[in-house]
């Protein structure tokens, strides 16, 4: 159930002491090969950390030996040395190896505007390199938690071959490509082409369609490694397939943990004129802090739904308000733009999943995003994040 669950790879998660809580923050996962095969898709938030400009560099040309990570600092708006920490970092986990320091991929996490420690990240990254095995792979997903609660993985198998990974991300899950660090990793043969076409493909259905509080990270990195161990090649479909079930089931470990959330919500728009219409009205919902506060609240406020509904351009989706449908848990609440059954037979107390569906009777198109409720622990939470 983690990325070392295919063949080809390892991994470890050490304690630097870059984080006041002593808990594991270094982490590092191998390609062993025999191919080194490597795709990322990043954030596209203008404001990136120096990781990410580092990274960028590093797959552009899909080759990738190891993926160094790092909790307890994002190394974001640091300047030219936090660039240099970055480089320093790749070095260090390279020299470990005997790799290049150019197929390294860094990814860190935490605090915006402050430099790492690097007297204490340079000696981790050793540690971590010394303590690489095959079955360390839960320890990597531990090491790279900030708000997390729980260490988030997964492992997809196939007909001799599979796809595992880990992910970190609680809270600034907005869509924006990936919304958190993951690695995934496969023992399938891969063409370096291939594989950034189906990581593609598999983030825009999953971990774009996570949107926690509309609030995009600048060092979102989700990165494949493919190693070739299997010495199965599948096709390009059924990668794409299994790389999207593990990014989908990492996605809702996603949700399910966000901060403090007491609610997962999954609002699904059919009936629209074409994909990016439906996503633009499902957005519009899952970033109201008003239906986010009133499922919190556990009251099935259609209301509040249909009129994020209408804050959508008709020229992004087009659709006659007056004809569309809103159900929650399969109770049609509002249908034809009106007050349908009884709202009070929608209990949100009675379980954690919510399903919206929004019918707009325009097209055939469909799309779900998944949030989460707004709650008292979340606000608590963000406030004090850096203190």
């Amino acid at each position: 159930m983690t990325t070392t669950s295919p063949a080809g790879f390892r991994a470890a998660g050490v304690t630097a002491g870059l984080k006041a809580s002593g808990t594991p923050d270094v982490a590092l996962v191998v390609n062993d090969g025999p191919t080194k095969v490597g795709a990322a898709v990043f954030t596209t938030n203008r404001v990136v950390g120096a990781p990410v400009l580092w990274s960028r560099q590093v797959v552009s040309d899909g080759v990738v030996e190891a993926v160094l990570l790092n909790s307890g600092g994002a190394n974001v708006c640091t300047g030219p040395d936090g660039f240099a920490d970055t480089h320093h970092s790749a070095e260090r986990a390279a020299e470990a190896l005997g790799v290049s320091a150019a197929d390294v991929v860094v990814c860190s996490t935490g605090l915006i505007g402050e430099r790492l420690p690097m007297d204490k990240l340079l000696p981790g990254i050793s540690a971590a390199a010394e303590a690489l095995t095959a079955d360390s792979g839960l320890d990597a997903a531990q090491a790279i938690m900030t708000t997390d609660t729980v260490p988030k993985t997964t492992h997809m198998v196939r007909d001799g071959w599979s796809v595992g990974g880990m992910a970190k991300g609680a809270g600034m899950l907005a869509p924006a490509m990936a919304t958190m660090l993951s690695v995934l990793t496969t023992d399938a043969v891969v063409d370096p082409a291939i594989a950034r076409r189906v990581l593609h493909a598999a983030t825009s259905v999953t971990f774009d369609r996570v949107d926690s509080d509309g609030c995009m990270s600048t060092s979102d990195t989700v990165v494949l490694l493919a190693s070739g161990a299997s010495g199965v090649e599948p096709s390009e479909a059924e990668l794409t397939q299994a790389l999207t079930d593990a990014a989908a089931d990492l996605s809702r470990q996603l949700v399910a943990d966000a901060e403090g959330a007491s609610h997962d919500i999954a609002v699904e728009v059919t009936g629209a004129t074409s994909t990016d219409a439906a996503l633009a009205v499902a957005r519009a919902v899952t970033r109201s802090n008003l239906v986010k506060a009133a499922v919190f609240g556990n009251d099935p406020n259609w209301g509040r739904i249909l009129a994020q509904v209408g804050t959508v351009p008709v020229e992004v989706a087009p659709f006659d308000a007056d004809q569309v449908d809103v159900s929650i848990n399969g109770v049609m609440i509002c249908r034809s733009g009106a007050a349908h059954a009884d709202r009070s037979r929608v209990d949100l107390a009675a379980q954690r999943e919510v399903r919206i569906v929004i019918d707009l009777h325009a097209g055939d198109a469909t799309a779900t995003v998944w949030t989460n409720d707004l709650t008292h622990d979340y606000v608590h939470e963000n406030s004090a994040y850096s203190t």
